[in-house]
């Protein structure tokens, strides 16, 4: 079955980095598009960045654009988000999830499948 388990999490200080991992399973994992979402306590969750296969593209919510970067690795089934520049605002569970349609979107409703989550904390 369809399996996305995330893992990189932890606690840093504003301004480090942390790079997250999506280790995918169960099927063609350079078939589908997918996302990074996270979700703070009290908030919506939302997301923050996408990517497909094919011509690599990209999409960035504008809170991480130039911080955040997405990318794969399709031997190793995995998928990246390198985080830099880290604020304290960053701090939240974050998911990555398979999309159900073929283009970078940030719309949670766009996709099926989800991993357990990892949290990042960002101290000032």
């Amino acid at each position: 079955q369809v399996q996305l388990v995330e893992s990189g999490g932890g606690s840093v200080q504003a301004g480090g980095s942390l790079r997250l991992s999506c280790a995918v399973s169960g099927y063609t994992y350079s078939d589908y598009c997918m996302g990074w979402f996270r979700q703070a306590p009290g908030k919506e969750r939302e997301g923050v960045a996408s990517i497909c296969p094919g011509r690599v593209t990209t999409y960035y919510s504008d809170s991480v654009k130039g911080r955040f970067t997405i990318s794969h690795d399709y031997p190793k089934n995995t998928l990246y988000l390198q985080m830099n520049s880290l604020r304290p605002e960053d701090t939240a569970m974050y998911y990555c999830a398979r999309a159900v349609v073929a283009y970078p979107t940030l719309s949670k409703y766009q996709y099926k499948y989800w991993g357990q989550g990892t949290q990042v904390t960002v101290s000032s």
